[in-house]
Protein backbone atom coordinates (compact mmCIF):
# COMPACT_ATOMS: atom_id res chain seq x y z
CA UNK A 1 0.00 0.00 0.00
CA UNK A 2 1.27 3.62 -1.08
CA UNK A 3 0.12 5.89 1.43
CA UNK A 4 0.98 10.23 0.56
CA UNK A 5 1.03 12.52 3.83
CA UNK A 6 0.79 16.24 2.81
CA UNK A 7 2.60 18.75 4.89
CA UNK A 8 0.39 21.03 6.75
CA UNK A 9 -1.97 22.74 3.87
CA UNK A 10 -1.63 26.80 4.85
CA UNK A 11 -4.43 28.83 3.32
CA UNK A 12 -5.86 29.20 -0.01
CA UNK A 13 -2.43 29.05 -1.24
CA UNK A 14 -2.18 25.83 0.06
CA UNK A 15 -5.70 24.39 -1.45
CA UNK A 16 -4.36 25.92 -4.77
CA UNK A 17 -1.22 24.01 -4.37
CA UNK A 18 -3.21 20.66 -3.84
CA UNK A 19 -5.31 20.90 -6.49
CA UNK A 20 -2.68 21.30 -9.21
CA UNK A 21 -0.44 18.79 -8.03
CA UNK A 22 -1.99 16.00 -5.84
CA UNK A 23 -3.93 14.55 -9.65
CA UNK A 24 0.06 13.55 -10.83
CA UNK A 25 1.59 12.82 -7.93
CA UNK A 26 -1.67 9.97 -7.69
CA UNK A 27 -0.86 8.99 -11.22
CA UNK A 28 3.19 9.17 -10.97
CA UNK A 29 2.75 6.66 -7.75
CA UNK A 30 0.23 4.74 -7.71
CA UNK A 31 -0.81 6.22 -4.46
CA UNK A 32 -3.43 4.01 -2.97
CA UNK A 33 -4.53 6.80 0.32
CA UNK A 34 -4.02 10.92 1.00
CA UNK A 35 -3.58 12.02 4.33
CA UNK A 36 -3.20 15.96 4.51
CA UNK A 37 -3.07 18.24 7.66
CA UNK A 38 -5.32 20.82 7.58
CA UNK A 39 -4.89 22.72 10.82
CA UNK A 40 -4.06 25.87 9.02
CA UNK A 41 -6.27 25.59 5.59
CA UNK A 42 -8.38 28.35 6.52
CA UNK A 43 -6.30 31.51 6.85
CA UNK A 44 -3.72 29.77 8.78
CA UNK A 45 -5.40 29.09 11.28
CA UNK A 46 -8.15 25.78 11.78
CA UNK A 47 -10.38 24.97 8.93
CA UNK A 48 -13.82 25.83 7.82
CA UNK A 49 -16.78 23.30 6.44
CA UNK A 50 -16.41 24.50 3.17
CA UNK A 51 -12.45 24.26 2.67
CA UNK A 52 -12.70 20.59 4.22
CA UNK A 53 -15.39 20.05 2.13
CA UNK A 54 -13.43 21.33 -1.07
CA UNK A 55 -10.22 19.35 -0.35
CA UNK A 56 -11.88 15.81 0.04
CA UNK A 57 -13.50 16.45 -3.53
CA UNK A 58 -9.76 16.87 -4.67
CA UNK A 59 -9.07 13.78 -3.28
CA UNK A 60 -7.76 13.84 0.11
CA UNK A 61 -8.96 10.33 1.85
CA UNK A 62 -8.69 11.84 5.57
CA UNK A 63 -8.19 15.38 6.77
CA UNK A 64 -6.48 15.57 10.16
CA UNK A 65 -5.74 18.74 12.47
CA UNK A 66 -4.10 19.97 16.00
CA UNK A 67 -4.71 22.74 18.15
CA UNK A 68 -6.62 24.81 15.79
CA UNK A 69 -9.17 22.30 15.14
CA UNK A 70 -11.80 24.27 16.75
CA UNK A 71 -11.33 27.73 15.76
CA UNK A 72 -13.93 28.01 12.87
CA UNK A 73 -17.18 27.42 14.80
CA UNK A 74 -18.56 25.56 11.71
CA UNK A 75 -16.19 22.86 12.26
CA UNK A 76 -17.65 22.32 15.86
CA UNK A 77 -20.89 20.98 14.28
CA UNK A 78 -19.66 19.40 11.35
CA UNK A 79 -16.72 17.32 12.63
CA UNK A 80 -18.90 15.01 13.85
CA UNK A 81 -20.65 14.14 10.70
CA UNK A 82 -17.67 14.22 8.93
CA UNK A 83 -15.83 11.19 9.07
CA UNK A 84 -12.67 11.90 6.86
CA UNK A 85 -11.76 14.90 9.32
CA UNK A 86 -9.90 14.02 12.77
CA UNK A 87 -8.74 15.89 15.60
CA UNK A 88 -6.38 14.98 18.37
CA UNK A 89 -7.52 11.77 19.68
CA UNK A 90 -6.31 12.84 23.54
CA UNK A 91 -8.18 15.97 23.65
CA UNK A 92 -10.52 16.09 26.15
CA UNK A 93 -13.17 13.30 26.53
CA UNK A 94 -16.72 14.50 25.01
CA UNK A 95 -15.24 16.96 22.61
CA UNK A 96 -16.66 16.64 18.78
CA UNK A 97 -15.50 14.54 16.30
CA UNK A 98 -13.29 11.43 16.53
CA UNK A 99 -9.19 11.35 16.71
CA UNK A 100 -8.60 7.79 14.79
CA UNK A 101 -10.69 5.92 12.22
CA UNK A 102 -9.82 2.35 10.45
CA UNK A 103 -11.11 2.96 6.34
CA UNK A 104 -11.45 0.48 3.61
CA UNK A 105 -8.48 0.80 0.84
CA UNK A 106 -9.33 -1.81 -2.06
CA UNK A 107 -9.46 -5.14 0.01
CA UNK A 108 -7.33 -3.77 2.88
CA UNK A 109 -7.91 -1.07 5.82
CA UNK A 110 -5.81 1.51 7.49
CA UNK A 111 -5.86 2.98 10.75
CA UNK A 112 -4.89 6.43 10.58
CA UNK A 113 -4.43 8.43 14.23
CA UNK A 114 -4.09 12.19 15.05
CA UNK A 115 -2.56 13.37 18.47
CA UNK A 116 -1.66 16.54 19.58
CA UNK A 117 1.68 17.42 21.87
CA UNK A 118 2.09 18.46 24.97
CA UNK A 119 4.57 21.29 24.88
CA UNK A 120 3.47 25.04 23.87
CA UNK A 121 -0.23 24.54 23.69
CA UNK A 122 -1.72 25.73 26.56
CA UNK A 123 -5.13 26.82 25.53
CA UNK A 124 -6.33 22.72 25.47
CA UNK A 125 -5.56 20.44 28.30
CA UNK A 126 -4.43 17.05 26.86
CA UNK A 127 -4.69 13.23 28.07
CA UNK A 128 -1.02 11.89 28.33
CA UNK A 129 0.02 11.05 24.46
CA UNK A 130 2.68 8.52 25.40
CA UNK A 131 0.16 6.70 26.94
CA UNK A 132 -2.68 6.94 24.97
CA UNK A 133 -0.90 5.86 21.67
CA UNK A 134 0.36 2.40 22.47
CA UNK A 135 -3.13 1.36 23.56
CA UNK A 136 -4.74 3.00 21.03
CA UNK A 137 -2.52 1.40 18.69
CA UNK A 138 -2.96 -2.40 19.83
CA UNK A 139 -6.76 -1.77 19.88
CA UNK A 140 -6.49 -0.76 16.31
CA UNK A 141 -3.96 -3.88 15.46
CA UNK A 142 -7.05 -6.41 16.04
CA UNK A 143 -8.72 -4.80 12.99
CA UNK A 144 -5.10 -3.87 10.38
CA UNK A 145 -1.52 -3.45 10.78
CA UNK A 146 -1.86 -0.42 8.63
CA UNK A 147 -1.32 2.26 11.12
CA UNK A 148 -0.03 5.89 10.34
CA UNK A 149 0.31 8.24 12.81
CA UNK A 150 0.09 12.12 12.77
CA UNK A 151 2.14 13.80 16.07
CA UNK A 152 0.90 17.50 16.00
CA UNK A 153 3.51 19.05 18.25
CA UNK A 154 5.96 21.96 18.71
CA UNK A 155 9.28 20.19 19.79
CA UNK A 156 11.87 18.26 18.06
CA UNK A 157 12.26 15.87 21.33
CA UNK A 158 8.81 15.35 21.88
CA UNK A 159 8.06 14.04 18.48
CA UNK A 160 11.25 11.92 18.70
CA UNK A 161 10.73 10.47 21.76
CA UNK A 162 7.15 9.12 20.67
CA UNK A 163 9.06 7.76 17.53
CA UNK A 164 11.18 5.01 19.68
CA UNK A 165 8.12 4.55 22.30
CA UNK A 166 5.94 3.26 19.44
CA UNK A 167 8.89 2.07 17.01
CA UNK A 168 7.12 -1.35 15.66
CA UNK A 169 3.54 -0.84 17.12
CA UNK A 170 2.74 1.04 14.04
CA UNK A 171 3.51 1.64 10.46
CA UNK A 172 4.59 5.38 10.52
CA UNK A 173 4.40 8.22 12.78
CA UNK A 174 4.74 11.66 10.69
CA UNK A 175 4.87 15.19 12.38
CA UNK A 176 3.19 17.97 11.80
CA UNK A 177 3.40 21.67 13.52
CA UNK A 178 6.38 23.22 12.59
CA UNK A 179 5.58 24.04 9.13
CA UNK A 180 8.98 23.04 8.28
CA UNK A 181 9.66 20.04 6.73
CA UNK A 182 12.73 18.05 8.07
CA UNK A 183 15.53 15.68 6.41
CA UNK A 184 15.53 13.18 8.91
CA UNK A 185 13.05 10.26 7.09
CA UNK A 186 14.03 7.10 7.74
CA UNK A 187 12.67 3.62 8.88
CA UNK A 188 13.66 2.32 12.73
CA UNK A 189 15.04 -0.66 13.52
CA UNK A 190 11.57 -2.47 14.26
CA UNK A 191 10.14 -0.73 10.90
CA UNK A 192 7.89 2.08 11.70
CA UNK A 193 8.55 5.03 8.84
CA UNK A 194 9.11 8.62 10.82
CA UNK A 195 9.63 12.02 10.05
CA UNK A 196 10.11 14.68 12.66
CA UNK A 197 8.38 17.69 10.66
CA UNK A 198 6.04 16.92 7.17
CA UNK A 199 6.54 20.58 6.81
CA UNK A 200 4.02 23.11 4.78
CA UNK A 201 2.03 23.39 1.59
CA UNK A 202 1.75 26.88 0.13
CA UNK A 203 3.90 29.58 -0.30
CA UNK A 204 7.54 29.23 1.04
CA UNK A 205 8.34 32.90 0.55
CA UNK A 206 6.00 33.52 3.49
CA UNK A 207 5.90 32.78 7.51
CA UNK A 208 4.66 29.76 7.90
CA UNK A 209 2.76 29.88 5.06
CA UNK A 210 1.37 33.66 5.75
CA UNK A 211 2.05 37.21 4.27
CA UNK A 212 5.66 38.20 6.07
CA UNK A 213 5.42 41.86 6.10
CA UNK A 214 2.26 42.11 8.01
CA UNK A 215 3.50 38.91 10.73
CA UNK A 216 6.75 40.86 11.43
CA UNK A 217 4.56 43.86 12.27
CA UNK A 218 2.55 41.93 14.40
CA UNK A 219 5.68 40.86 16.19
CA UNK A 220 7.10 44.74 16.33
CA UNK A 221 4.06 46.05 17.51
CA UNK A 222 1.86 43.96 19.34
CA UNK A 223 -1.01 44.62 18.06
CA UNK A 224 -3.28 42.17 16.84
CA UNK A 225 -4.31 42.20 12.70
CA UNK A 226 -5.35 39.67 10.39
CA UNK A 227 -3.35 37.31 9.13
CA UNK A 228 -3.38 37.77 4.93
CA UNK A 229 -2.49 34.62 2.21
CA UNK A 230 1.24 34.53 0.91
CA UNK A 231 1.40 33.42 -2.85
CA UNK A 232 4.84 33.29 -3.62
CA UNK A 233 7.11 30.72 -4.10
CA UNK A 234 4.54 27.50 -3.93
CA UNK A 235 5.07 24.61 -3.31
CA UNK A 236 3.79 20.81 -2.26
CA UNK A 237 5.65 19.20 0.56
CA UNK A 238 5.32 16.06 2.44
CA UNK A 239 6.36 12.07 2.03
CA UNK A 240 5.35 9.25 0.20
CA UNK A 241 5.08 6.13 2.57
CA UNK A 242 5.11 2.50 0.86
CA UNK A 243 4.04 -0.71 3.21
CA UNK A 244 4.23 -4.07 2.53
CA UNK A 245 1.97 -7.13 3.73
CA UNK A 246 2.26 -6.77 6.82
CA UNK A 247 1.76 -3.44 7.64
CA UNK A 248 5.72 -2.74 7.91
CA UNK A 249 7.17 0.30 6.14
CA UNK A 250 9.37 -0.17 3.02
CA UNK A 251 10.16 3.24 2.14
CA UNK A 252 9.43 6.85 3.13
CA UNK A 253 10.36 9.46 0.31
CA UNK A 254 9.98 13.23 1.34
CA UNK A 255 8.58 14.92 -1.58
CA UNK A 256 9.48 18.62 -2.22
CA UNK A 257 6.91 19.61 -5.74
CA UNK A 258 6.66 22.93 -7.07
CA UNK A 259 3.67 24.77 -8.12
CA UNK A 260 4.71 27.00 -10.92
CA UNK A 261 1.14 28.29 -11.84
CA UNK A 262 -0.52 30.93 -9.68
CA UNK A 263 -4.15 32.31 -9.43
CA UNK A 264 -5.49 35.73 -10.41
CA UNK A 265 -6.85 36.09 -7.11
CA UNK A 266 -2.96 36.29 -5.48
CA UNK A 267 -2.44 39.64 -7.11
CA UNK A 268 -5.26 41.08 -5.83
CA UNK A 269 -4.49 39.48 -2.15
CA UNK A 270 -1.06 41.67 -1.78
Amino acid sequence: MKILFIGEIVSKAGVFTVKKILPKIRQENGVDFVIANGNGVTGGFGMGKNHSMYLKKLGLDVITSGECVYYKKDMVSFISKAHFMLRPANYPPGSPGRGWGVYQVGDQKIGVINLLGQSGYYRVHLSNPFSYLPELASRIRETTNNIIVNFHATTTAEKQTIFHLIDGKVSAVVGSGSKAITADNQIMSKGTAIITDTGRTGSLHSVGGLEPELELRKFMTQVPERSLDAWDQLELQGVLIDLNESGKAVSIERLRIPCTEVPDEASSNR
